[in-house]
């Protein structure tokens, strides 16, 4: 019984420290995600503290799977561990059964899980947490009380500090679709095992106050006959489809309306997008970014603002091109607002934090070359 205690505190605590790092790496991406649960609940005043939950639940997961890992405090642990994953549970169950959320995001969008393969991994965990807890009073503590302290001390501020950085600076293990290295054109392409939706072109008519459908096309008795009255025209799905493209709604419209999405990712020359997600910080950034314009038009490397809000950004930089882009695809592409991408044609060569302008400057102006 030994061994298998020791080895469960080993799975529960890897796991734990596993699933807290994967998220730490990310904060914004799980404050994202609990956005979606809270709106799916008219929850919709928690959204300003969703990012305080997200740091708040990383750094529980990661100190308490050290806690269970070295058994310090071990009855309190597992009581905390039997919380968390009840808790876990609720949410996994809810996306599974409820069919109002795509995917609970419990190991980050770097371990996509299907809605079951997360409800039955929380499960396990359950039922593992639950023997732990029952035998907490078994559980011998690896090192002394004083040495274990300072591991989950070390372990609590490591975190800390690692989701102050990525908030900062970027995540430092990127899995989303606008990664350094990927092709924005290929991520928008369909799987190639993907199945596209079917649909069926559907009439809708009535006759003496009774509505009838026809699919794909009208009988000619019905279009010649003038008692059935045309009501409507749509597509009716017949069978979903099956995968979807990485990148989804993802277009670069110019403030008069134009749609210049394919003239800009076909471009062969370098080029500079800032991807702001709004202008709360712009005092942070904009001498760095106006610097940043002003040197690339020196060099002939155009220089783009990419926003939600083009209509605002004209009336603050009147010398930059300002382009529109939907705001769920700026909060995916740039996690620290804002971030920018040096790009070339659809390949995105670099992506930098504004906080980390001046590396994107190094390596520009060290190659004046387009």
């Amino acid at each position: 019984m030994k061994i298998v205690l020791t080895a469960l505190r080993w799975l529960v605590g890897l796991l734990f420290i596993f699933s807290g790092l994967i998220k730490a790496n990310d904060p914004l991406g799980l404050s994202y995600k609990m956005q979606e649960f809270f709106e799916a609940w008219n929850l919709n005043g928690l959204h300003d503290y969703t990012l305080m939950f997200a740091l708040g639940m990383n750094l529980l997961e990661v100190v308490a799977g050290v806690a269970v890992i070295v058994g310090w405090q071990m009855k309190r642990v597992s009581w905390l561990l039997l919380v968390l994953i009840v808790f876990f549970t609720f949410l996994t169950s809810y996306v599974l059964f409820s069919g109002k959320i795509h995917a609970c995001g419990c190991f980050g969008d770097c371990v996509p899980l299907t809605p079951i393969q997360t409800f039955t991994k929380d499960v396990a965990l359950l039922l593992m947490i639950v023997l732990l807890l029952i035998n907490a009073h078994k559980t011998k503590p690896l090192f002394s009380s004083k040495a274990s302290f300072y591991i989950i001390a070390v372990s609590f501020f490591s975190i800390v500090f690692l989701q102050w950085h990525v908030l900062k600076y970027l995540p430092i293990l990127d899995c989303l679709p606008y990664a350094k290295g990927k092709n924005i054109v290929e991520g928008m392409k369909l799987p190639a095992d993907a199945k596209p939706d079917i649909v069926a072109m559907t009439f809708k008519y009535k006759k003496d106050g009774k509505l009838l459908e026809f699919v794909d096309s009208v009988p000619t008795n019905v279009t010649e006959d003038s008692t059935y009255e045309y009501m409507d025209r749509y597509d009716k799905m017949i069978q979903k489809g099956t995968g979807l493209p990485k990148i989804v709604d993802f277009s670069l419209v110019t403030l008069n309306g134009v749609d210049t999405t394919q003239a800009i990712l076909n471009q062969t020359s370098k080029y500079v997008m800032l991807f702001v997600k709004d202008f709360s910080t712009i005092k942070k950034w904009q001498k760095d970014f106006e610097k940043i314009n002003t040197e690339m038009k020196e060099k002939n490397i155009t220089v783009f603002l990419v926003t939600a809000d083009a209509e605002k950004a004209a009336t603050m930089f009147k010398d930059v091109t300002i382009l529109k882009c939907d705001a769920t695809v700026i909060k995916t592409a740039a996690r620290v607002n804002p971030t920018y991408f040096l790009m070339k044609g659809a390949d995105i060569i670099d992506k930098v934090s504004y906080a980390d302008y001046d590396k994107l400057l190094m390596q520009l102006t060290s190659n004046s070359k387009p």
